[in-house]
């Protein structure tokens, strides 16, 4: 299914959301107006590398990131692999794969609509509604 989300528009792949299209969409709109930060939406992860990686997506917190090379460190791989599986990712925003930068704090890639755009701007909607400076980890702020 196509969302429309800040100006684009965001395939997900709904047949692994437990939730009706109705639902997934009225949450969506809830977190794009501020008023969502998580989705309370059940996902079939699936298994594998990819879905090691969507499971860690899904513990980064609304308006912080992770680099690629920290996940690939908590799950004993390389970046290069969770770069992959978060181009894989099936339901973008839902497990947020935007959250995820380069160790310098670059944007990369994003694999839905309009790709770094629509990166960059979910998460200045997540800084703005957040009402503080990106929150990075385990790697300097400075770029």
């Amino acid at each position: 299914m196509n969302v429309a989300i800040l100006d684009t528009t965001i395939e997900i792949d709904e047949t692994l959301i437990a939730e009706s299209p109705a639902e997934i969409r009225a949450q969506i709109r809830e977190y794009e107006r501020g008023d969502r930060r998580t989705f309370d939406l059940h996902v079939d992860i699936p298994e594998g590398v990819t879905g090691d990686v969507m499971t860690a997506m899904l513990e980064i917190p609304y308006g912080e990131t992770r680099s690629y090379g920290d996940l690939a460190t908590d799950l004993e791989t390389i970046p290069v692999a969770v770069g992959g599986a978060c181009a894989r990712n099936p339901v973008p925003l839902i497990v947020p794969c935007h959250r995820v930068v380069g160790s310098d704090g670059g944007l990369r890639g994003y694999s839905a609509a309009d790709g770094v755009a629509t990166k960059r701007r979910l998460l200045d909607l997540e800084t703005r509604e957040r009402g503080t400076e990106p929150v990075q980890t385990r790697f300097p702020a400075e770029r």
